[in-house]
């Protein structure tokens, strides 16, 4: 078993992920960070409880709420993707009581910042701790900054971002997450600790259609496949008016796949920097992939080449069935 800590700003895929983490028996959820990030860091917070409460794990992983915006920046979101709740507009679902489908909740947030939550979990679990990160890399480079002895303990950190040989998603060469915090982006994979980089060149190739979704709701509607189809319709939509494709991109599901079982792609090692300067470059994932190139560098990542699309998603819906059982 895997101990993996989620740090995520909490939008429509990062909600799949999580209930894709927590409904896998190879994988221990030992905490959740959140992140301003697709959304300001409060609401979340918020989302992330919504989603615990969806899913009633058998224990609940502790929640650290972490930076509110980037190392000296202004925080830029994606309401226009996610939904102004970050979770596709559910809050608007009402039962026919008129009661909120799926009401806001708070438990008990840990007493410490997410920074410090990171550090302490790596600490505990050393070497057997995996930091799966699915928002801007805010709170794992503070934990870099404030404790760089505790976190070059860790075992490995994935990385939902960056994209190498595709367009970007939020500008011709940025991802969202490497564009909303470059500067802490390259901190972290700076950093001299195990890293897979999980990039737009392999997730966008993981897509999950509307109509499949709808299938597999229909043959078995349980709560956790109707949530699933109530928090992704916004984004399918976003999706087919931007994209043309009635489905989405399951970027942070494909991440957490790949914590499960990393053979589902092929890596290359490679020298990796993020752009924080350029004037149309900003949050550019930088890096040399050609292989005859590989000895002109110093490789401080992994990045994700080549996937199984079809085995993932294969994987997601294998394990989120088996916890609606």
């Amino acid at each position: 078993m895997k101990h993996i800590l989620i740090d995520t700003d909490a939008g429509v895929d990062d909600a799949l992920a999580i209930i894709f983490a927590l409904a896998s028996p190879e994988l221990a959820v030992e905490g959740i960070t959140t992140v301003g990030g697709n959304i300001p860091v409060e609401p979340a917070t918020r989302n992330v409880f919504t989603i615990l409460d969806t899913l009633f794990p058998a224990v609940y992983p502790l929640v650290a709420e972490g930076a509110a915006a980037p190392l000296g920046r202004e925080l830029e979101t994606a309401a226009h993707v996610h939904g102004a709740d970050g979770l596709g507009n559910i809050s608007e679902l009402r039962l026919a009581d008129g009661s909120p489908k799926y009401p806001r909740t708070m438990h008990d947030l840990m007493d410490m910042t997410a920074a410090d939550f990171i550090i302490e979990e790596a600490y505990r679990h050393g070497r057997n701790l995996t930091i799966i990160a699915l928002g801007p890399l805010t709170n794992i480079a503070e934990a870099i900054r404030t404790s760089p002895t505790a976190m070059k303990g860790v075992g490995e950190i994935i990385i939902m971002g960056g994209a190498f040989r595709v367009y970007g998603n939020t500008s011709p060469v940025a991802e969202f997450n490497m564009y909303v915090d470059p500067e802490a982006a390259e901190t972290v994979i700076g950093f001299d600790v195990p890293k897979t980089i999980v990039p737009l060149d392999v997730t966008e190739q993981v897509i999950l259609l509307r109509s499949e979704l709808e299938a597999r709701f229909a043959a078995n509607p349980s709560p956790v496949l109707e949530f699933a189809r109530d928090v992704s319709g916004f984004y399918m939509d976003f999706h087919a008016h931007s994209d043309g494709f009635d489905g989405c991109y399951m970027h942070d599901p494909t991440t957490i796949a790949l914590a499960i079982n990393p053979s589902l792609a092929r890596t290359v090692p490679a020298e990796v920097h993020v752009e924080r300067q350029g004037e149309f470059t900003r949050g550019m994932t930088v890096a040399d992939l050609r292989p005859e190139r590989a000895n002109r560098y110093h490789p401080n990542a992994q990045v994700c080449v080549e996937i199984d699309a079809k085995a993932c998603l294969d994987l997601f819906f294998s394990k989120i069935a088996k916890s609606s059982q």
